[in-house]
């Protein structure tokens, strides 16, 4: 299949032959649906707080953030934020084929709505300023052109993390800034130092370190705290190979292989980089002006303190079972820590599996608890797009708490298809993590993931169609292993951006 120049080329991008010759594999024989066993609900997987538990989980982080530990805000933030655009720029094509005509926006709703309210976005003294400068009509095209383009804010080329969302009295603030200012109110610790990591994309990356150069002294003289920010890039080596639709190696011109970003699953790499005792996780979009951040930052404390709350038995009877030969521990002992397990940690034995004798329990209950740990925040299903909390069956029979995509349930199943509809809540990105175990030692997060969960996508190149391989998804088959709780966060704290329009929502003005 590979030839030694191609397995020259595989090497020198630091990829791993038997990986990719596995992933040649993987689109033969395609991936395998996730088993649905049932849909999580709130008293069926998901946790529901109510007002005084939701203010003791959040004093109870506080406590522990007084004590030493140290939080840290992981935020992907890689690439264009051209999707946000798809409406206008199509506009715009319509707008020059036209010869600029008014007519030619008649069709196109979106761009409408946005040219009527354009002085409410946040970029606006910025875009009226480029087109002072270019002296431009104002044509039906002249406004979305200098949004767009390079001659104006090149917003089509920027990532979603360096526009102008949110306008203030004296400023504006883009995603990247509301993201600081948001770490500064839940995740600073007992020194005063908040620690952010974004995962950017290589050619943006200037320009968020630009950014963070010219505002970091105002926040941290506003609030009081200290930024310690960092970037990492989604690593050449997690991209993968390009299949041709006869699933051969697609081949550039010249003959070498191609290879694809592997999608945001690529990024528990980044993540396992980091050192930290809790990790929030949070989409770069997903943010509010300060007047509606409280829900946000008292539910981000409150799922903070669940996490704590439940690693502390988790970490006590992982010591027990690390430390103590199965012969000195009693019976008693392990049944609690099969019921913890089972009731609290989400993790059920494979079907008809009994471990009746004590060593089989002692070891399968091991494993289980040598495992990171998560809390999942999810919200109520309003038809909004995301991943949805299940139970599902894993590769090893074991039954737990998943996050799944629609792509990962088969579409041919009734069974399924109608498990999935019965889905009550959705997930909006709003995780936090324990990736050290009793002993302060981190785990490899690599060594947690479901490889089995990947996804086949069919894309183009040079006009030619190839099919492209995504890994298992960060928040799904890359935290697959992982022990699990959802709580349930109120929709106040899901305010994602998808289209330029979304800025004109209430929330974002």
């Amino acid at each position: 299949m590979f030839t030694e120049k191609d397995i020259q080329q595989i090497k020198a991008r630091g990829n791993d032959l038997e990986t990719v010759t596995k992933q040649v594999e993987n689109f033969k024989r395609g991936f395998p649906f996730l088993e649905l066993i049932d849909a999580a609900s709130v008293g069926n997987g998901i946790i529901r707080l109510n007002e005084a538990e939701t203010g003791k989980m959040a004093a109870l982080y506080d406590e522990k953030l007084a004590e030493g530990i140290k939080p840290l805000k992981f935020i992907p933030a890689s690439g264009a934020a051209s999707r946000m655009f798809k409406a206008l720029y199509e506009a715009l094509d319509s707008c020059r084929a036209s010869g600029n005509s008014d007519e030619a926006l008649a069709q196109n709703a979106a761009a409408r709505q946005f040219l009527a309210n354009k002085e409410r976005f946040a970029f606006y003294s910025s875009l009226k300023a480029k087109l002072n400068e270019t002296e431009s009509e104002t044509n039906c095209s002249s406004w979305i052109d200098l949004l767009l383009n390079d001659e104006g804010l090149n917003y089509g080329a920027l990532p979603k993390g360096l526009l102008k969302f949110h306008k203030y009295v004296k400023s504006s603030r883009t995603p990247f800034e509301e993201h600081l200012v948001e770490g500064s109110l839940y995740a600073k610790n007992n020194s005063e130092t908040v620690t952010l990591h974004f995962t950017v994309s290589p050619e943006h990356q200037q320009g968020f370190e630009r950014l963070l150069a010219g505002v970091k002294p105002v926040y941290e003289h506003e609030f009081g705290v200290k930024l310690e920010v960092t970037f990492s890039q989604q690593k050449p080596s997690t991209d993968t190979i390009a299949v041709d639709t006869h699933n051969e190696p697609f081949r550039e011109k010249d003959g070498s292989l191609v290879f694809r970003p592997g999608g945001h699953g690529a990024l528990i790499e980044n993540l396992n980089d980091l050192d930290a005792d809790i990790i929030f996780i949070k989409n770069i979009d997903n943010v509010v002006p300060d007047r509606l951040k409280k829900p946000t930052v008292d539910y981000k404390k409150a799922i903070a303190g669940v996490l704590l709350k439940n690693l502390d038995q988790l970490f006590f009877y992982q010591k027990e079972l690390n430390e103590k030969h199965p012969v000195a521990l009693d019976h008693a002992l392990l049944a609690a820590a099969a019921g913890f397990m089972e009731n609290t940690l989400n993790t059920k034995p494979a079907k008809n599996q009994y471990y009746t004798e004590k060593e089989e329990l002692y070891h399968y209950l091991k494993e289980k608890y040598n495992r990171p740990l998560r809390v999942c925040g999810m919200v109520k299903n309003e038809g909004e797009p995301g991943g949805g909390p299940f139970w599902a069956k894993n590769s090893d029979g074991t039954v737990s708490l998943q996050v799944v995509e629609s792509s990962q349930i088969d579409p041919r199943s009734v069974q399924q298809q109608t498990l999935a509809k019965h889905a009550t809540h959705f997930n909006p990105v709003d995780l936090v993590c324990a990736v050290k175990n009793y002993k302060g030692e981190k785990y490899d997060l690599t060594k947690f993931t479901d490889p089995a969960t990947g996804f086949i996508s069919i894309k183009s190149k040079d006009g030619k169609e190839l099919k492209a391989q995504e890994l298992p998804g960060l928040w799904n088959g890359a935290m697959s292993n992982w022990n699990t709780l959802f709580v349930e966060v109120p929709i106040e704290t899901f305010n994602p951006v998808k289209t330029v329009n979304d800025l004109l929502r209430e929330q974002h003005l």
